[in-house]
């Protein structure tokens, strides 16, 4: 019960388990005597669903600990910024259109910064009057320059990728430089110790591979978590009625044709459109609700977002479906036993969640690893409870897009809007907005998801209205928030002059490559 951990197993590829096996072995001495064997067993008989294209700015410092050049990035995984989300149609379904930047609101460590909009709300967007990013974003602009070293910025920034070329990538570093065993087999059976341990799983070639600790990474089969141990699955679906994506692969007209500096959804009767600019194609699928809307119309609708670029060949695109379950486990960890990726649950693809929650998770794991079994139970409790915390506050930030809306052209848009599908917590929320807007006593953990600037992001570009009380405060901090607001326009305006397009910027990474820090 007290041997020491020495072996990580993770049984499944893909984004989630070559993500996990970098984070921890980059942590982690994987040679000599006192190592950490780590141990990725990847089935060549399942296919990974190879659709999460887009990542949190978390991910620049991921990739720079587990120590990949952002250059090679670049290249190798088909990558582009990704420096907000466009949200179209969402509001009242007339063409409406705000942004959720990843650059925070100027001033907002200082004050509260949505405060001071509110008497400007009809005049400018809140998005426009507290940050450059939108203005770049609309402009197609890229977030940096050829000159700034790599992870560094001039505005905050993740990545549109491919997902299948980053597994790809990380496959190739962690066997090649940061010592991960990489077995190639298919796991056929889980075997057990007396205590309920996992002792070792079964592979057709390989015969038993044991381990001390394990990491399910096998999707949405969950096979030793869910399949192994039994432990259940929470649906969310009376939340987030979204049960389907259909998926398709759209190329550009032409060559140098502009990439969108940020992801854009668009709201449709019954779901939403994603739509994500790689530098060789877009990414795009609409995600719905099977309770509200036929495949057959979905693809429809998808076909009619897709008809401007493809034409005549609309009709010959290949949608791909797949099918969402929306939810998560009850716990994620289990004896010895942790679930990241989709075999820990998965919600929809709105906001890009997903590929954070895997950086936490490994994160998590690689710095609190037990140092055996015996305190393996206490790391696994708080790990729980963490995570948890997190599936519920991201559950509840999804909702908020869809509670806010004004659509009326549909049961989707109404159903969503109806109190039982709406998380008691978040309910208290909007009450409270009404009154004081979103800052920091929000946020009840250092580390959270979401900050109060994503909340007042999404409520005041979906027209929320908060009616400040009328008491007057001991310090006023007016001309602060106007200096702010002037300081924004002028750094917009230089940031127009300086900022490159972001095809251009990633054609001259190819080139010639970023600064090395």
């Amino acid at each position: 019960m007290n041997q020491e951990l020495k072996n990580i197993v993770i049984v499944g590829g893909g984004s989630a388990g070559w993500l996990s096996a970098a984070i921890i072995a980059s942590q982690h001495q994987t040679q000599g005597d006192n190592a950490i064997n780590v141990t990725l067993i990847e089935s060549p008989d399942v296919a990974t669903i190879g659709v999460g294209e887009g990542t949190w700015p978390s991910m620049r410092q991921t990739l720079k600990s587990i120590g990949i050049s952002e250059t090679e990035f670049f290249i190798e995984c088909d990558a582009s910024f990704k420096q907000a989300s466009e949200f179209r149609n969402w509001t009242h379904g007339n063409g409406d259109s705000y942004f959720h930047p990843f650059t925070m609101p100027s001033g907002f460590h200082e004050t509260n910064i949505a405060e001071f909009w509110q008497q400007h709300r009809d005049k400018v967007s809140f998005a426009d009057a507290t940050t450059s990013q939108s203005h770049v974003c609309r402009n197609g602009l890229a977030p940096k320059q050829i000159a700034t070293p790599e992870y560094s910025f001039f505005l905050n920034y993740g990545y549109h990728l491919d997902a299948g070329k980053f597994a790809t990538l990380l496959q190739k570093h962690c066997t090649e430089k940061l010592g991960v065993r990489h077995i190639l087999d298919h796991v056929s059976k889980v075997n057990a110790h007396a205590s309920g341990d996992i002792k070792s799983v079964s592979s057709r070639k390989h015969g038993e591979i044991a381990g001390d600790l394990f990491i399910d990474c096998t999707g949405l089969k969950s096979l030793l978590l869910g399949e192994h141990y039994g432990i259940e699955f929470i649906s969310r679906q009376d939340v987030l009625f979204n049960d389907r994506a259909l998926a398709v692969h759209v190329p550009y007209a032409k060559e140098d044709a502009d990439i969108a500096s940020h992801t854009i959804s668009t709201a449709q009767r019954c779901g939403w459109i994603w739509d994500i600019g790689l530098p060789s194609r877009r990414g795009v699928g609409h995600v719905y609700s099977s309770a509200h809307i036929s495949d057959e119309e979905a693809a429809n609708d998808l076909r009619a977002y897709i008809r401007p670029a493809l034409g005549d060949k609309t009709n010959d695109a290949d949608l791909r479906l797949i099918k969402i379950n929306p939810g998560h486990r009850a716990k994620f960890w289990h004896k010895n036993c942790v679930a990241i990726g989709m075999a820990a649950g998965f919600i929809e693809p709105l906001e890009a969640s997903a590929l954070a929650l895997i950086e936490l998770s490994a994160k998590m794991i690689a710095e609190q690893l037990p140092a055996n079994r015996q305190v393996m139970d206490i790391t696994a409790k708080r790990f729980n409870d963490k995570f948890s915390y997190r599936w519920q506050r991201v559950i509840e930030f999804l909702k908020l897009h869809y509670v806010l809306s004004k659509r009326d052209d549909s049961d989707y848009w109404r159903d969503n809007r109806n109190d039982q599908s709406i998380p008691e917590h978040l309910q208290e929320l909007l009450q409270l907005w009404q009154y004081q807007t979103p800052y920091t006593f929000d946020c009840m953990h250092a580390d959270e998801l979401f900050p109060a600037a994503s909340f007042q992001y999404i409520l005041y570009g979906m027209d929320f209205e908060t009616k400040l009380p009328q008491r007057q405060k001991r310090l006023n901090n007016n001309n602060m928030a106007n200096q702010y607001f002037n300081d924004n326009i002028k750094q917009t305006q230089h940031l127009m002059r300086a900022l490159s397009s972001n095809r251009e910027l990633i054609n001259k990474i190819k080139q010639y490559g970023f600064a090395k820090v």
